[in-house]
């Protein structure tokens, strides 16, 4: 590692190898090597006079790539395509005069960028399936443990912590869902020549349509795809716009998650993991900053900003193709994988490791309940007599009171202590201990998870069996 050149921190701080891996020279120059042989393979099949000798030569150098050549060759020819098919005649002599025939720069560049789309997004679709599971089993663990709700991250009335979870999960559902459509409906560039007619190979093939029709097939077959686009020299670059949007909405996901848990570890309810050696502070030896969750939300705001470029390189491309897209891909497309990529490991590293404070959260609740338990006790109260009307102007007038000793006395709640001393209601303490339960207030947030992590949960990662359950290690 260079310590006196900028190293990009997605790769050395945050990403998986792997991912780093699927946008890394040597596989976008392996697969450019790939995309030649299965192009020369196919041509000769369908009847070019291009040798087995010559498919051997290619294969056999195939992964050894010789990038100073390639390297020296594109500062003459300010062109890296015709530099690296260069390189590639240098190390196979016989087959040089074959390399790269009928076909256009954008027949490497874009269906490499394709293949790596593709790589990039069944990654992506394992880093959330984890996500998924182990989110799931905390929504399942705790789907009956109720917790203080929130509207304006004001009190509300109780949930359950699992409930909370499963409003997590449902927001990686609908984003698995878009991930999917867009693996099954990513297509291929193919083999379409300079602006996408053809032309080239048609004249290779003597004006046989037929051929030239199996060729395009034949690649894209190769390659690992069912369909390939209509196109001008470039695939669509509407498709770039539509996959970094999926990705910028498990960023959205990702970040709700991690904003709602900053705010849970502050009042001290739910925390993240945090490593027995870890330091939080410098200054502050006793704090433990959610450090994690921040660099979630600090990476999907990254990832959602960036979602932008690639829709106004759709938006600005000239008829067949224009090169403004080109320096713009090769950074937005790349570093958005590799940053959503970074935030699902955090994110199942985070969900593994979560610690629950049952006390913290009772205290919380027993705090608030009385308030949102007044229409029961209104409620039983008419059923010992009350007048409604008499009774509820009374509540509201205990309540006032009650939140006056809280807030401005800094005292406890004592709404319930005012309701058993008022005579009108005719409850004693022990009678509105009785509706105190806090699961009474819940509703049905323990069965909506269950029935939710059956009709959807289970069905997508049954989907995907074989899938395990890997510890994440985090770098950093």
């Amino acid at each position: 590692m260079s310590h006196s050149h900028y190293q990009n921190p997605l790769v050395e701080r945050y990403c998986s190898d792997q991912m780093s891996f699927i946008f890394s020279p040597d596989f976008k120059f392996r697969t450019w090597r790939k995309l030649w042989i299965s192009l020369a393979k196919a041509e000769q099949e369908l009847g070019l006079p291009i040798t087995d000798e010559q498919i051997a030569e290619l294969e056999a150098n195939r992964d050894n790539i010789n990038y100073e050549v390639a390297v020296q060759r594109e500062k003459e020819t300010r062109h890296d395509v015709m530099s690296h098919v260069y390189a590639y005649g240098v190390q196979c002599p016989e087959a040089k005069g074959i390399i790269h025939l009928g076909a256009t720069s954008a027949y490497v560049g874009d269906n490499t960028d394709l293949i790596q789309i593709r790589d990039g997004l069944l990654l992506v679709g394992k880093r959330l399936r984890a996500v998924i599971r182990s989110l799931s089993a905390f929504a399942e663990n705790y789907a009956a443990m109720p917790t203080l709700g929130f509207t304006h991250f004001q009190p509300a009335q109780l949930t359950t912590v699992g409930k909370r979870a499963a409003l997590w999960l449902q927001d990686l559902v609908l984003d698995h869902e878009d991930l999917e459509h867009r693996i099954e409906s990513l297509r291929f560039r193919g083999v379409k020549g300079t602006t996408g007619t053809q032309a080239s190979f048609l004249n290779l093939f003597n004006g046989d349509h037929e051929k030239v029709l199996a060729l395009d097939h034949k690649v894209t077959h190769a390659a690992g795809f069912s369909k390939n686009y209509i196109t001008g020299q470039t695939y669509p670059r509407r498709v770039d716009a539509q996959v970094t949007a999926v990705l910028a909405g498990i960023a959205q996901s990702a970040s709700k998650f991690a904003h709602d848990l900053r705010l849970l570890a502050n009042l001290k309810e739910i925390e993240e993991p945090f490593a027995a050696n870890q330091i939080g502070s410098s200054a502050m030896a006793y704090k433990r900053n959610p450090m994690r969750a921040e660099r979630i939300t600090s990476l999907a705001r990254y990832v959602i900003t960036s979602a932008q470029s690639p829709a106004f390189t759709a938006a600005t491309q000239w008829f067949e193709r224009t090169l403004d897209d080109s320096a713009n891909k090769r950074i937005s497309i790349p570093e958005s994988f590799l940053a959503i990529d970074a935030i699902l490991m955090i994110f199942k590293n985070v969900v593994d490791g979560l610690v629950v404070y049952p006390k913290m959260i009772e205290r919380r609740i027993q705090a608030e309940l009385p308030f949102m338990m007044t229409e029961n006790i209104l409620m039983e109260a008419v059923k010992r007599g009350g007048d409604r009307q008499e009774l509820h102007e009374s509540i509201r007038v205990h309540s006032i009171e009650a939140g006056k000793q809280v807030k401005m006395e800094g005292r406890d709640n004592d709404l319930l202590d005012r309701i058993a001393a008022d005579v009108e209601f005719g409850l004693t303490r022990e009678a509105l201990d009785e509706i105190m339960n806090p699961t009474l207030y819940v509703g049905r947030s323990a069965e909506q998870v269950g029935e939710f992590v059956a009709s959807e949960i289970r069905p997508i990662l049954a989907r995907h069996p074989g899938e395990g359950d890997e510890d994440v290690e985090l770098k950093v």
